[in-house]
C-alpha cells in the first residue's frame, strides 16, 4: 500500500494490486474515498469519486479538498502510478506543507 502524498492530515495512496483507471485512495480522519482520474489526450478532464466498500466516505468538504489537491498534483500522481505499476519501481511519499 504505497503512500504517495500527505497533505494536512490527508493521506493519498495506492493499493499494491491496483487496476485501471488510474485512481488514488484518500484517507482522512478514518474516512476514505476513491478518486478516479479521467484523462483525455494526456490532460485531466474529470475526476470521478466513488466510495470504498466497507469504509465510511469522506465528508463533502474533505472530498472538495482532496479533489482540489488531485487537480493540482495529477501529473505527479500519474507519474507515481506509472513508476510503481508499469515500471515496477519503488516510489517515495511526498509531504506537501503548503496550502493550495
Amino acid at each position: 500500500m504505497p503512500k504517495i502524498f500527505e497533505y494536512f492530515g490527508f493521506i493519498f495512496y495506492f493499493y499494491s494490486n491496483e487496476h485501471e483507471p488510474i485512481h488514488v485512495h484518500v484517507l482522512h480522519g478514518g474516512k476514505e474515498s476513491i478518486f478516479e482520474l479521467i484523462m483525455m489526450n494526456g490532460e485531466l478532464v474529470d475526476i470521478h469519486i466513488r466510495e470504498k466498500h466497507g469504509a465510511e466516505p469522506l465528508q463533502e468538504k474533505e472530498k472538495r479538498t482532496a479533489e482540489e489537491f488531485i487537480q493540482k498534483y495529477y501529473r505527479n500522481i500519474i507519474e507515481k502510478w506509472v513508476k510503481f505499476f508499469v515500471l515496477k519501481q519503488s516510489i517515495r511519499s511526498t509531504n506537501i506543507k503548503k496550502k493550495l
